[in-house]
């Protein structure tokens, strides 16, 4: 198979699988708390990885191995909490458009943290990418505009941690396997996973209402896909093609989200719409070699 043509069905796949995860989310949240949905999603990824997490551990040190659940916890268990949350009340076509707000956090945790070199060109990429967030904020009028924008303010912290996991597998893990890392990473998320099932009350629910089981099929595919193989197929086309082209998914994924918002019948404003395309061009701007 070409190596081009694998390199775009590899992006087209991702961009679908990400993007569709905001309206998983809002299917698993009819029936579902927050902290279930998010619950599910995690142990359903940990299990998955779980034929992978053997052979990781015998060849990761103690440190990559506390780095790797780090990673777990900052980049798919507090972020997966977070979105939960928040789309309680925000669509998920706006959760989607704020989740392109991750590669300008990458820039400026690597430029804080881990001492890395910001051109001009990446500080008005950013400078631009906050001020479409912004736009984004109030472009939809309403009677709970706070509450909406603390609900909001709750995915910027989710992206933020997104920016720090990245840095960490960029400076500390490279070394290690893409499928190593995520497994080591899911299969320690699924005692706490268990936990919050537990104390949530899940295992009260009647197994036989179609409601029930439809959210948590629903919350279960996320895990899968969304997070398991969506992160593996990541790294495989990022040792393929490179940081420039894979950072290239944030383009896709909001509008793959925003398409599925209006197949659900949310509603999408043109300001919000203009408020997403900012947001792209300071991520452009910022990415732009």
């Amino acid at each position: 198979m070409n190596s081009k043509f694998t390199n775009w069905l590899l992006f087209t796949a991702l961009c679908f699988i990400w993007g569709s995860s905001f309206i998983l989310m809002k299917e698993g949240l009819k029936v579902l708390s927050a902290y279930e949905v998010a619950a599910i999603r995690m142990l359903s990824a940990g299990i998955v990885l779980v034929p992978f997490s053997a052979q990781a551990l015998k060849q990761m040190n103690g440190k990559d191995i506390g780095l790797a659940i780090l990673t777990g916890v900052l980049g798919s268990f507090i972020p997966a909490i977070l979105f939960c949350i928040a789309e309680t009340k925000i669509d998920s076509a706006l959760a989607g458009m704020l989740n392109a707000l991750t590669p300008l956090f990458v820039i400026i945790v690597g430029a804080v943290f881990f001492r890395s070199v910001i051109p001009w060109k990446k500080v008005v990429g950013v400078l631009i990418g906050f001020s479409g967030m912004l736009f984004l904020f109030f472009a939809k009028h309403s009677s709970s505009a706070e509450s909406n924008f603390f609900y909001a303010f709750l995915i910027l912290v989710a992206t933020f941690c997104y920016g720090i996991n990245v840095n960490i597998i960029s400076h500390r893990l490279r070394h290690i396997s893409s499928i190593h890392l995520a497994s080591v990473a899911f299969i320690f998320l699924i005692p706490p996973s268990l936990v919050v099932l537990y104390f949530t009350g899940f295992f009260h629910y009647s197994f036989t209402e179609i409601s029930f089981l439809t959210s948590t099929g629903a919350s279960s595919i996320l895990g899968v896909f969304g997070t398991a193989i969506a992160t593996i197929l990541f790294y495989v086309l990022l040792k393929r093609a490179g940081v420039l082209f894979s950072s290239m998914v944030t383009y896709g994924v909001p509008f793959v989200a925003v398409l599925w918002g209006l197949l659900a019948g949310e509603t999408i404003s043109l300001l919000q719409m203009i408020g997403l395309l900012i947001i792209l061009s300071g991520v452009y701007l910022a990415n732009k070699q």
